[in-house]
């Protein structure tokens, strides 16, 4: 590919790019990588040190190394068993070993002649000497032809079957030695020379092709650092704004707030006051609040939001309004009906607002919106339509936050004069990623259970003992109590191997579960038939065989057993909102996690799973195995995608977080 100006070649299409074509921009595609730029920063997840040939005597078993030597014989055999072996004996002047494949073909003899020299890499084993097993390598004399593999260290990059890492390096170089040029410097020159950075250019070549390995760690920390500033400046700015911002101001007093605690039958936790202090703070200052709450499945969120929506609709003579958004009209529908059965002492009107509303009966509730006749509208996406018009709302409480993008949460900001805002969350997330993340905002937190919410048991169940779960669950089903049964996948998927729902749902009802009404559940139904189905499990059905689309929201007191088929495909928070849905009310839950790991990952979530129910703990265990951009889906929850900032690094989060501020005060415009 021609070099071109920097915007058109940075943002060029990879198909065109030298050495990938429409083949490999399909695999490339598969990993979110489809222009100039994504390559840039498609990072390595580690490096291979190849720069230094150990000496065959000197090997140890169990670490890699990089040997070099002649090869004096080659031996394709077939065993009794059929396994064919490829065995290619080199040796150097300080000792020999073996190179071997398994499933190899007999031509792959061919490519190995005696007293050819022979480089190769790879982890050393023991078996009648020591070995490598299916190393990388290259043959010949000439070292001219061997920096893709050899004298140097060398990128790792996250993959995709049918993509070599050799391959991918070649491409990732090209991108870098035409692009990385053109990319815009965006710290300041006062801050370079002050941390002693060097050109963003170099900076990226060293994290690919590092010359050693204190400069890829150097580089890395240089990209993460302008990374970080960026954003947090941003963040810096607009909670600058905020506070300059001129917003209401509640005065609910004592008695107001006593009234709203005698509405619920049961005392506020610590935790709960403790938020509850925090509100009234910012309710009553002349500022739009910006509040994020997180909290545990089943702490108490929903308490909260009411007492923020009461103590705001407190002050009658304004005729403020309220709105409650949920992500998904199931759940609007249950906020909804929460609501309702809380406020069914006060003067509170409330309304729920879906999108899958006849035109006329939508037309009729969007008039008295506009009119003010409604005082809290609870609903969904709709509440941020452009025909939805206010006629003064104060207070927007958004839930599961993390389900809405940056500009949909603003769209509903902008049905008010700077209403407050008070986010929620039942994910919890690790203190690094909110300090980067919500940087504008002010946290709250519960991280207190209420006495009453009974803990959930965790099982996890290799496939020899799976039917144990049902079991349980069916002496449960006796009892009169309501099961669970989950899988990843609405359809089957002959690559992925797994049972899917409806084909599970067959099972279920006609086998173990027959005795027992049972119903299914899954995202491509209808918002109708899905609030059907769940109204039904909540009076009629026993068993609800459903995909993760009940992860979020679903409360069904009597719920008392979890069973999670093909657990090791789901991430941990995923996991423990699941286990979440049952154990809510008087009778304890049990969560089974039926799972057979092929990896360290997948082990290791359902061990975490398994050792803890506190929500913080997991979220940080998951941001350590998945990172934030699968963690949340970056593009779905408006979050950054954070491509070089390591979240353990807080050391660095408070020092940008530091310049950024200063920044903003030398200068304001920036």
């Amino acid at each position: 590919m021609a070099k071109k100006d920097s915007k058109s070649f940075l943002f060029e299409k990879l198909q065109y790019l030298t050495g990938v074509g429409p083949a490999r921009s399909r695999l490339l595609a598969r990993m979110g990588l489809h222009i100039v730029y994504d390559l840039l920063f498609h990072l390595p997840r580690t490096y291979e040190d190849r720069r230094k040939v150990t000496p065959i005597r000197q090997v140890m078993e169990g670490e890699k190394a990089v040997i070099s030597g002649y090869i004096f014989d080659v031996e394709f055999k077939k065993t009794k068993t059929g396994k064919r072996i490829l065995d290619v004996y080199i040796a150097d002047q300080t000792g020999s070993m073996t190179l071997t494949w398994f499933n190899a073909r007999s031509s792959w003899a061919d490519r190995f002649q005696k007293k050819d020299k022979i480089t190769a890499y790879g982890k050393v084993q023991f078996y009648q000497g020591h070995q490598i097993v299916s190393p990388d390598y290259t043959i010949g004399e000439d070292d001219s032809g061997l920096s893709d593999k050899f004298g140097g260290i060398l990128p790792i990059y996250p993959s995709t079957e049918g993509m070599s890492q050799k391959v991918l390096r070649r491409i990732v170089r090209t991108a870098v030695d035409n692009a990385a040029d053109e990319l815009v410097d965006i710290v300041p020159e006062t801050l370079k020379k002050e941390k002693n950075f060097g050109d963003k250019s170099e900076a990226l070549r060293h994290i690919h092709f590092p010359p050693k390995k204190e400069a890829a760690q150097k580089a890395r920390r240089r990209l993460a650092y302008e990374e970080l500033l960026l954003f947090q400046t941003a963040l810096a700015s607009q909670r600058k704004q905020i506070e300059n911002s001129k917003g209401y101001s509640f005065k609910a007093g004592r008695n107001v707030e006593q009234r709203i605690r005698n509405l619920f039958p049961f005392n506020f936790t610590e935790a709960q006051n403790r938020v509850i202090r925090e509100l009234q703070h910012d309710l009553r200052a002349g500022r739009p609040m910006h509040r994020l709450l997180q909290g545990d499945v089943g702490c108490g969120k929903t308490v909260i939001a009411v007492f923020a929506i009461l103590s705001v609709l407190a002050e009658s003579s304004k005729a403020y309004q309220t709105a409650f958004m949920a992500p998904t009209e199931v759940l609007a529908e249950q906020h909804y009906l929460t609501l309702e059965k809380m406020l069914a002492e006060t003067n509170v009107k409330i309304m729920l607002l879906k999108g899958s509303a006849k035109q006329s009966e939508r037309q009729e509730k969007l008039e008295r919106i506009a009119k003010g006749e409604v005082d809290l509208v609870v609903g969904t996406h709709a509440l941020i339509q452009k025909d939805v018009s206010f006629n003064n709302l104060a207070l927007a409480v958004i839930d599961e936050q993390q389900r809405f993008g940056v500009e949909q949460r603003f769209d509903l900001t902008q049905k008010g004069r700077r209403p407050d805002i008070l986010l929620m969350t039942a994910t919890p997330i690790p203190r690094t990623l909110t300090l980067a993340c919500f940087g504008d905002m002010d946290v709250s937190v519960i991280d207190e259970m209420p006495p009453q919410r009974q803990h959930v048991k965790t099982a996890w169940l290799l496939p020899n003992n799976w039917k144990a779960a049902y079991k349980s669950a069916l002496k449960e089903l006796q009892a009169g109590r309501r099961v669970f049964v989950i899988f990843p996948l609405v359809e089957n998927n002959e690559e992925m191997q797994m049972t899917s729902a409806t084909e599970a749902y067959d099972i279920v009802k006609n086998g173990i579960f027959k005795d027992f009404p049972c119903c299914l559940l899954h995202g491509r139904m209808s918002a109708e038939d899905k609030r059907k189905t769940m109204e039904g499990f909540r009076k009629d059905y026993q068993v609800m065989v459903a995909t993760t689309v009940v992860e979020v929201g679903i409360d069904v007191p009597d719920a008392t057993v979890m069973i999670i088929q093909h657990a090791e495909r789901l991430g941990l928070s995923q996991l423990h909102q699941l286990r979440g849905r049952v154990g809510r009310d008087r009778y304890p839950g049990v969560c089974y996690l039926l799972g057979a790991p092929t990896t360290e990952e997948g082990n290791e979530r359902l061990e975490v799973l398994t050792s803890t129910n506190d929500g913080f703990k997991i979220a940080e265990a998951d941001l350590r195995l998945r990172g934030p951009g699968e963690l949340f889906g970056t593009r779905q929850s408006g979050m950054p995608e954070f491509r070089c900032f390591d979240f353990s690094d807080l050391k660095l989060l408070n020092e940008v977080q530091k310049d950024a501020m200063r920044l903003l005060e030398e200068d304001p415009e920036l």
